[in-house]
C-alpha cells in the first residue's frame, strides 16, 4: 500500500489513513499505519545510502510514533513523529490542547442547533470497547468537549442526514462517535453507537524488511465493526514543535458517506 503523504520534514510525517486500516498493530495482525510509515522511511533511507555508494546493511529500523490515533473505520490525516524528542513535544502539545483538530462528519438525523458545543463525561468500557456518556463524578469518567457546525442537511429515502464540521477540543476514546450518538445523531455507517432521535425540523445553516512482526498471521480474523463510517480527519493546525512555524495540514474528505452528500447540488 502506497502512502498518501500530506506533509513531511526531518521531524514529522503526516499522511492519509485509509478506512479500515488500524493506526497501529492490533489483534487482527493486518497492515497498520505505523508499519507502513516505518517501511516507507526505511526504504527512503536505504535509497539515500545506496545512492552514496554505501552499504545499506546497517540501516536501522526507523522510530515512528503516532500522535493522533484514528479509529479503524475512520479515515483522514494522521500525524507521526520521527524521533522521541519530537514525539514528547507533540504529546505535550496534545495534552495542552495546542493542536487544533477538525473532522468532517456525516450523521444520521438532524441536529437541534445549527452550531454548538457538546460537553459530556465519558467512560470507556474496555470489556466491549465502547464509550458511554455518564454523569459527572462517575469513577473513571473523563471530561469531553467538541464544537460543531452544521454545513448542510438532506432528506433522503433512507432518512435525514446532516453534514458537519467538528473541532475536537479533547481527544477521548471514540469521542465524536459517542457524543454524536448521545445527541441523537449517530455517525453514518456506525453500527457501534446509538440510534436516530427525530428532531422536528432541520436547522439550516519494498526492501523486504518486516516491521510488523505479526503481519499476516491472522488475516481471517473477524472484525464486527464496519470498515467505513462518515468520519474524516480533514484538518490539523499547530506550531511546529522544533521550528515554531505554523503547520497547516488539510485534505478534503472522501468515502461513501461524502459521496452521498456530493450527489446533491447544494
Amino acid at each position: 500500500m502506497k502512502l498518501d503523504i500530506v506533509y513531511e520534514d526531518d521531524y514529522l510525517i503526516a499522511c492519509v489513513k485509509p478506512y479500515g486500516v488500524p493506526s497501529q498493530l492490533d489483534k487482527t495482525y493486518g497492515v497498520d499505519m505505523i508499519t507502513l510509515v516505518k517501511e516507507y522511511l526505511y526504504e527512503k533511507e536505504v535509497e539515500a545510502v545506496e545512492a552514496e555508494g554505501k552499504s545499506s546493511e546497517d540501516v536501522e529500523e526507523p522510530y515512528v510514533a503516532v500522535i493522533n490515533r484514528l479509529d479503524r473505520p475512520v479515515a483522514g490525516i494522521i500525524l507521526f513523529a520521527k524521533d522521541e524528542s519530537t514525539a514528547a513535544k507533540l504529546s505535550d502539545m496534545v495534552h495542552d490542547r495546542k493542536i487544533a483538530k477538525f473532522y468532517q462528519v456525516v450523521v444520521r438525523g438532524f441536529m437541534k442547533d445549527a452550531e454548538g458545543t457538546l460537553k459530556n463525561y465519558l467512560y470507556h468500557d474496555k470489556r466491549d470497547n465502547v464509550t458511554k456518556v455518564v454523569p459527572e463524578g462517575t469513577k473513571g469518567a473523563k471530561y469531553a468537549e467538541l464544537r460543531y457546525e452544521v454545513l448542510d442537511e438532506l432528506d433522503t429515502d433512507e432518512g435525514p442526514i446532516s453534514y458537519l464540521l467538528v473541532e475536537l477540543v479533547t481527544g477521548r476514546h471514540h469521542q465524536i462517535r459517542c457524543q454524536m450518538a448521545a445527541e441523537g445523531a449517530p455517525i453514518w455507517g456506525d453500527s457501534k453507537y446509538g440510534t436516530v432521535k427525530e428532531h422536528p425540523r432541520p436547522v439550516k445553516g519494498a526492501h523486504g524488511k518486516a516491521f510488523n512482526k505479526g503481519a499476516g498471521k491472522n488475516k481471517g480474523a473477524k472484525n464486527k465493526e464496519k470498515s467505513e463510517i462518515g468520519l474524516y480527519s480533514t484538518k490539523m493546525i499547530f506550531a511546529h514543535p522544533v521550528t515554531g512555524e505554523e503547520v497547516f495540514l488539510h485534505r478534503e474528505p472522501e468515502g461513501k458517506a461524502f459521496e452521498i452528500m456530493d450527489q446533491f447540488d447544494w
